[in-house]
C-alpha cells in the first residue's frame, strides 16, 4: 500500500474520536474549486485541504472538517465500517454530547442531544422525536435506516434552523450516501458471522454494493441491498399457553409453583428480542454536465422482532435476561422512502439546490398490558384467568420540499437563502384486548374480547423561509447571521369505544370529534470566528432553537363527556400542545499542533430551554399526553483529542459534561402510583366517578432532566503495521464510558431512580489489502451487564390486587459478541 494509505489507516481512530470540528470562516472557503470526485452538488466550494480531510458539507458548501464553522462530529465510511457502526443507536458512542440508549430493534430509539429531554426514559425508545433533524441524504426523516454504502455521517450539535428545512431544537444527523459513479463499475461484498453471549443463535449479515454507469460521465445507477439477523438474548419463560384459560400465575405472587402448574399454564420462548432487517437503498444519477444534476432515490427497509431488550428485575423469579411478560411482543416495521434532488448552477453566480421527498413509516406491534389494566381499579381481577394484551397500528406519511439558493459568486459576503415545506400525516389505530372476560361478564357480541378500541388522525402543515449571510471581514474573520420564519397548522380527529361497557365495537361508525392548533415565530442565528495562527482558531456562536407542537395521540372527548362510563379521551385544553424553545451560546477553540500531529478542541455551552415539551396525562383515562410546561438550563463542556506520537500509531479521546436541570416547578406534572389505600386527584378510565391508585407531584426547580449521561468519555487507539507492498494489519482498541442517567424528573422523590455508569471495551484485527479485508473483533469485551433505560418507574413495582406486577422493566445493553468478517472490492 501507499504511504498515503497507510496515514490513513493509522488515523483512523483519531477520526472517530477526534472529529468534533469548531468553526473556521465559512466566507474564507468561497474561493476554493469543487471535488468532483467527491460528487458534492454542483457548484460547492472546497478549501485547500491534505489527502486525510474529511470533507463535509453542513454549511451547504464541501468545507474540511477542520474548516467547518459550526459544532459538528463527522464519522467516516471507513470509521463506519471498521466500528461496526450499523445504525443511529451506534453513533452515540462516538460523539461527545450525544445519548441514545441500546433499547433494541423495536424502534428507532430515543436520542438525546446535550441533555434536551424532560420525559421518563423507556425500555423501547421512540419511534419518532421532532426534537432534531435526521436526514438521509437531503431528505428529513426520523428513522434507523442501516448505515450501508454511506461516505460519512455529520452530526450537527445545536439548532440548524436557519439553514435546513427543518426547525431544530437541539441539532441534526445526516446520513450522506455515496453517489452513484458515472466513470466506473464498482461492486462490493460484505459478510458477517458473529456468536453473542446468552443466545443460542449465530448472529448473520451479509450485504452487497454495485455501481453501474449506463452512460459514461452522464447515467449511472448505484445499488446497495442487506440482511441482517442479530441474534436475540431475552428469554420470555411466563408466557401463557392459552390466554383466557391459563393462570398467569398459578403459584401466587411469590412465583413458587409446582413443575405440574407450569406445565399446565405456561410456556417459554428463547431469544425474542432478536433482529431481522432488510433493507436496500437505490439510486439512478442523471447529469449533463457540471451545472446540471439530477438523482432519484428510493430506499426500504423492514424490521422485525418479537420480544423487547429488557427484563422485569427478577419478578417471580426472573433473571437478568428474562422477561416475565406473560404475551410475546412482536414489532414489525416497514419504511419507504422516495426522493429526488436537483442542483443546478446558474453561471458563477448561484446553485439551485431542490430535494423532494416522501417517506411512508408503518409499524405494529403488540405488548402485555394487564398490569395496566389492573390499574384501574374495575375489579377485573376478579376473572382468575384475567389477561390483556395491547395491538397497535400506525402509518406516518411525510411530504416535503426544499429549495435552496447558495451563493458561487465568490467576494468576501456569500449567502443562502432557501423554502420549506413539510406536511406530516399521522393515522393510527389500536386495541386492548382481554381474552375470556366478555364471557366472564356476560357482555355479547364481542368475540375478540375488546376491552379498548381507537383511532386517531392528526395532520401537520409547516411552511418557513430561512437563510444565512457570511461576512469575511478579513482573511482571519468571518461573521454569520441567519433568520427563520416558520408557521404551522395542526388538526386531530379520532374516536373511542368501550365494547365491554357496551359501546359499540366499530369505532369507525361513530361521530369524531377533533381539534386544531397551531403557531408561527421567528429564529435567528449568530456565530463569529477568528483565526488567530494557520492551526488556532475559536469561534462563538448564539442562536435560538424552536420544535413544532402538535396534537397528542389520544382520541378526543365527546362533548359532553358521558360520566356514567370510563372515558379515555382528551379534553379541548389536552389535545395539542405548542412549540417549545430555546436559546444557545456556545464558544471553542480548535488547535493543530506539532504539523497537526496533536490536535485538540474545546468548547463550553449554555442552553435555556423555555415552554418545554413534558409528558403528562389525561385528566379522563390517565393516559399519555404532551404538554408545555417549565424553564430548563443544560450548560456543559465538551473536548477532544487526537495525537500521532509514531506515524503507525494514532491515539484519541473524548470528554463531554452535560448539566441539564429544571429551572422553574411544573405543578401536578409527575403521575406516581400511590401504596393501596391512598387515592390521588387522578380520575379513574373505569369510574370518572372515583378516584384510583393515582397522585400528581409536583417537578421542582433543581431536577436534573433525565434521559442523557452527566460524563461521557471514549479512548482508543489504532496501530497499522506494514506486512508487505500489499496488506497492513490493522489493530484497534476503543473504549466507552457513560456516566450515570436520571430516568425521570424528580428521581427518587418520584419513583426515579440513578442508572448506574458503564464503561465498554471493543477490538479489532484486520488483514486488509486493496481487494480484501478480514477482521476479527468483538463488542463488549468483558461482557458487562448493563442497565441502559428503564420502563415506567419504582412505584410500579410489588403486588397489585393479588397479582405480582410486571409494569417495571429494565433495557439491559447487548452482552459480548464476537464475530468474524470479509470485505471484498471488485
Amino acid at each position: 500500500m501507499t504511504n498515503g494509505s497507510t496515514f490513513r489507516l493509522s488515523l483512523l481512530s483519531a477520526t472517530i474520536l477526534g472529529g468534533t470540528a469548531l468553526a473556521l470562516p465559512a466566507a474564507a472557503q468561497s474561493t476554493g474549486a469543487s471535488d468532483p470526485t467527491r460528487q458534492e452538488p454542483a457548484g460547492t466550494q472546497i478549501a485547500a485541504a491534505d489527502d486525510n480531510a474529511i470533507i463535509v458539507t453542513a454549511t451547504r458548501r464541501a468545507t474540511t472538517l477542520l474548516d467547518t464553522p459550526i459544532n459538528i462530529t463527522a464519522l467516516s465510511g471507513d470509521t463506519l465500517a471498521q466500528q461496526r457502526v450499523d445504525d443511529v443507536r451506534d453513533i452515540a458512542d462516538f460523539t461527545p454530547g450525544l445519548t441514545i440508549p441500546d433499547t433494541g430493534p423495536r424502534s428507532t430509539g430515543s436520542i438525546v442531544l446535550r441533555g434536551l429531554n424532560a420525559g421518563d426514559t423507556s425500555d423501547t425508545g421512540s419511534g419518532y422525536d421532532n426534537a432534531l433533524g435526521i436526514y438521509l441524504g437531503e431528505v428529513p426523516l426520523y428513522y434507523d435506516f442501516k448505515l450501508l454504502d454511506i461516505d460519512r455521517v455529520e452530526v450537527l450539535l445545536g439548532p440548524q434552523g436557519t439553514l435546513y428545512g427543518l426547525g431544530t431544537l437541539a441539532g441534526a444527523i445526516r446520513y450522506i450516501p455515496k453517489l452513484p459513479d458515472a466513470d466506473e463499475f464498482q461492486a462490493e461484498v460484505h459478510g458477517r458471522v458473529y456468536a453473542k453471549a446468552h443466545s443460542e443463535d449465530a448472529g448473520v449479515q451479509a450485504d452487497a454494493v454495485i455501481n453501474i454507469p449506463i452512460v459514461t460521465d452522464h447515467v449511472a445507477f448505484r445499488s446497495v441491498n442487506g440482511y441482517y439477523f442479530d441474534p436475540g438474548f431475552i428469554d420470555y419463560p411466563l408466557l401463557l399457553q392459552t390466554p383466557g384459560v391459563s393462570i398467569a400465575q398459578p403459584g401466587g405472587p411469590d412465583g413458587f409453583f409446582t413443575d405440574e402448574a407450569y406445565a399446565a399454564n405456561l410456556r417459554r420462548e428463547n431469544d425474542l428480542n432478536y433482529e431481522r432487517t432488510y433493507t436496500s437503498r437505490n439510486q439512478l444519477l442523471l447529469q449533463t454536465g457540471p451545472n446540471f444534476r439530477a438523482i432519484v432515490t428510493y430506499a426500504y427497509q423492514q424490521t422485525e422482532t418479537e420480544g423487547v431488550q429488557a427484563n422485569h428485575a427478577g419478578v417471580l423469579n426472573t433473571g437478568r435476561y428474562e422477561s416475565a411478560a406473560r404475551y410475546t411482543e412482536p414489532a414489525e416495521r416497514h419504511a419507504h422512502l422516495a426522493a429526488l434532488e436537483l442542483n443546478i448552477s446558474v453561471g458563477d453566480i448561484f446553485d439551485i439546490v431542490s430535494s423532494t421527498g416522501y417517506t411512508e413509516v408503518k409499524t405494529e406491534a403488540q405488548g402485555d398490558v394487564t398490569d395496566l389494566l389492573l390499574d384501574l381499579d374495575y375489579d377485573y381481577e376478579a376473572f382468575p384467568a384475567f389477561s390483556g394484551f395491547n395491538y397497535n397500528r400506525t402509518k406516518r406519511e411525510q411530504v416535503n420540499q426544499e429549495v435552496r439558493f447558495v451563493s458561487t459568486h465568490g467576494g468576501p459576503l456569500s449567502w443562502v437563502i432557501g423554502g420549506f415545506y413539510n406536511e406530516q400525516k399521522l393515522d393510527s389505530y389500536g386495541f386492548e384486548s382481554t381474552p375470556g372476560l366478555s364471557d366472564f361478564y356476560g357482555v355479547p357480541n364481542n368475540p375478540d374480547d375488546l376491552e379498548y378500541i381507537s383511532y386517531i388522525r392528526s395532520k401537520i402543515e409547516e411552511k418557513a423561509v430561512f437563510g444565512e449571510a457570511t461576512l469575511n471581514i478579513t482573511d482571519e474573520w468571518q461573521v454569520t447571521g441567519g433568520l427563520r420564519y416558520f408557521d404551522y397548522t395542526s388538526e386531530i380527529t379520532g374516536a373511542l369505544s368501550l365494547p365491554l361497557l357496551g359501546d359499540p365495537t366499530d369505532v369507525y361508525s361513530q361521530e369524531p370529534a377533533g381539534g386544531v392548533g397551531g403557531e408561527d415565530g421567528v429564529v435567528w442565528k449568530f456565530n463569529t470566528s477568528y483565526r488567530f495562527a494557520p492551526d488556532f482558531m475559536a469561534y462563538a456562536t448564539y442562536s435560538k432553537g424552536y420544535r413544532i407542537g402538535g396534537p397528542n395521540r389520544v382520541a378526543p372527548c365527546p362533548d359532553p363527556v358521558p360520566e356514567d362510563q370510563q372515558n379515555a379521551c382528551a379534553l379541548p385544553n389536552e389535545q395539542q400542545y405548542g412549540p417549545d424553545t430555546t436559546k444557545n451560546l456556545e464558544i471553542g477553540i480548535r488547535a493543530g499542533l506539532f504539523d497537526r500531529r496533536l490536535n485538540i478542541s474545546a468548547n463550553v455551552f449554555n442552553i435555556d430551554w423555555e415552554g418545554i415539551q413534558v409528558a403528562s396525562a389525561t385528566f379522563y383515562g390517565v393516559t399519555g399526553i404532551t404538554v408545555n410546561g417549565g424553564k430548563a438550563r443544560s450548560r456543559g463542556f465538551e473536548a477532544t483529542f487526537n495525537a500521532q506520537p509514531i506515524p503507525p500509531l494514532s491515539i484519541a479521546g473524548s470528554y463531554s459534561f452535560t448539566d441539564a436541570e429544571l429551572r422553574s416547578d411544573v405543578p401536578d406534572l409527575i403521575a406516581v402510583r400511590t401504596i393501596p389505600g391512598y387515592y390521588g386527584p387522578y380520575r379513574s378510565r373505569t369510574r370518572p366517578d372515583l378516584p384510583t391508585k393515582f397522585s400528581q407531584l409536583d417537578a421542582l426547580k433543581g431536577d436534573r432532566l433525565p434521559g442523557s449521561a452527566r460524563h461521557t468519555a471514549s479512548l482508543g487507539a489504532t496501530y497499522t503495521h506494514d506486512l508487505n507492498d500489499d496488506a497492513e494489519l490493522i489493530a484497534n482498541w476503543t473504549a466507552t464510558y457513560r456516566g450515570e442517567v436520571v430516568t425521570r424528573l424528580g428521581g427518587a422523590r418520584t419513583s426515579g431512580e440513578v442508572l448506574p455508569d458503564y464503561l465498554t471495551h471493543r477490538a479489532s484485527l484486520t488483514y486488509a489489502t486493496d481487494r480484501f479485508d478480514l477482521t476479527l473483533w468483538a463488542n463488549n469485551i468483558f461482557d458487562k451487564y448493563a442497565v441502559t433505560s428503564i420502563g415506567n418507574d419504582l412505584s410500579r413495582v410489588g403486588v397489585n390486587d393479588g397479582q405480582a406486577v410486571r409494569f417495571y422493566s429494565r433495557a439491559v445493553l447487548n452482552p459480548r459478541t464476537v464475530g468474524l468478517e470479509a470485505r471484498i472490492r471488485m
